[in-house]
């Protein structure tokens, strides 16, 4: 069987990112070869070193090129304080409103169990262990306001058994639409439901 053109191909894999669809992958790609090869060599290449390079944190499972992240290496950070969220970018999200000081968790997606999706994919054994580890007070839980994000919500709560039953559970409050997702939300809305987050498990 023939393969496709070498052009069909790079417009075919452009269509990879979220909200590339085919005329707008066709776009770029005459872009590219038009007007900026030197700029999309230089793609190709930070592309091929950032997919070899980057994997996850030890500790939180956000994306970094050591073996802990930069923020969990910081010790200004306070340990007593986890937020987890479903992605790198919630944290990028939340970093932004310079309303936090304590660790993260990255669950990497949410519980789905029709999509083969349970709690050892989105490492909640790896979160109850950091949690204990780092002698946590409160645990904040970012996740969206979904069907999805409320179970993995639920779910969190009924995993803190007696070595953890005296951590405060929060949720964030008000501002959070929903359905809503964390990383579309404006820095401020999402600053006033930091401070504003409830308790959904009293210590």
């Amino acid at each position: 069987m023939e393969s496709k053109p070498l052009l069909q191909q790079f417009i075919a894999a452009l269509q990879c990112l979220p909200g590339v669809g085919q005329k707008s992958a066709q776009r770029m790609a005459y872009h590219l070869l038009n007007n900026d090869r030197h700029n999309a060599l230089k793609l190709a290449e930070l592309i091929e070193r950032t997919m070899q390079n980057i994997d996850h944190c030890e500790r939180c499972r956000d994306y970094t090129e050591a073996t802990l992240c930069e923020l969990c290496r910081n010790e200004q950070r306070d340990n007593s304080l986890i937020c987890v969220v479903e992605s790198p970018a919630d944290i990028a999200a939340i970093e932004a409103t310079a309303s936090y000081s304590g660790k993260y968790f990255v669950l990497m997606g949410c519980l789905s169990p029709l999509d083969g999706i349970g709690p050892e994919e989105i490492g909640l054994n790896l979160l109850k262990e950091l949690v204990i580890e780092q002698g946590c007070e409160e645990l904040i839980i970012a996740t969206s306001s979904t069907v999805e994000g409320e179970t993995t919500a639920h779910f969190i709560v009924s995993m803190l058994d007696n070595s953890t039953k005296n951590i405060k559970v929060s949720r964030l409050a008000q501002g959070v639409p929903i359905g809503g997702e964390l990383e579309y939300l404006d820095s401020s809305t999402l600053a006033l439901s930091l401070a504003n987050r409830q308790n959904i498990k009293q210590s």
